[in-house]
């Protein structure tokens, strides 16, 4: 195996967005009466996609009011997507060297698609992402392996020489599900036991050790 190419996962991987998840939902469940939670409890809401946090966010018994907290989450998360979500630290001068070794890039969420590319675009400026897909109608979320296949197919690599790199176990099993090679990123929303539990074949707790990770599996000369 020699890796040829890369596919990130968003938030919790690249980006420190929970604060401004946390702050959107939270201002949707006030203004429909909802308890909210405290920041650190949305590390267990994200990463099945938006419908998955309105479920876990909103109290049980009201099923009814989903697509309304919704409605109202996207609507003030759009207009408070840089409020406090940044790349994390060395990200971009990871991705640089990654690209600059000709290692092909891409980024695979499941978040909605329209803020998954906006972030990309606002805080990974010139970053050569080859595809920047989130959650689009008719394609199946991660862990399903549709889109991270697609990613490969449009790239031109085979699956066994891309890796997927997350810090859910859902971006851990999507690696294993598609057949690609898994790296775990500790500093994101989840732990180390929950990523090596789903396979993870490779931890790394800071961008450098991302890097050699990466590097680790490439053949010289690749």
């Amino acid at each position: 195996m020699h890796l040829r190419a890369a596919i990130f996962d968003l938030d919790g991987t690249l980006v420190d967005s929970l604060a401004d998840i946390a702050t959107a939902m939270n201002h949707s469940l006030t203004q429909h009466g909802f308890p909210t939670h405290p920041i650190s409890a949305y590390r267990d809401y994200v990463g099945e996609g938006v419908m998955v946090l309105v479920r876990k966010a909103t109290p049980a018994s009201r099923e009814d009011l989903h697509a309304s907290v919704l409605a109202a989450y996207r609507a003030y998360y759009a207009d408070h997507l840089f409020d406090h979500t940044h790349a994390f630290p060395g990200i971009p001068t990871l991705l640089a060297q990654l690209a600059a070794e000709g290692m092909l890039l891409a980024v695979l969420s499941n978040k909605s698609d329209v803020f998954t590319r906006r972030l990309v675009e606002g805080l990974l400026p010139g970053v050569p992402f080859r595809a920047v897909y989130g959650e689009r109608p008719g394609v199946p979320r991660k862990p399903d392996p549709t889109a991270a296949l697609g990613i490969a197919a449009e790239l031109g690599v085979a699956p066994g020489d891309c890796a997927f790199v997350g810090d859910t176990p859902v971006d851990m099993d999507t690696a294993r599900n598609a057949g690609m090679y898994s790296v775990g990123v500790t500093w994101g929303f989840r732990g180390v036991e929950e990523l090596r539990a789903h396979g993870a074949r490779a931890l790394a707790a800071t961008a450098d050790e991302l890097l050699a990770a990466l590097r680790a599996t490439r053949a010289p000369g690749a």
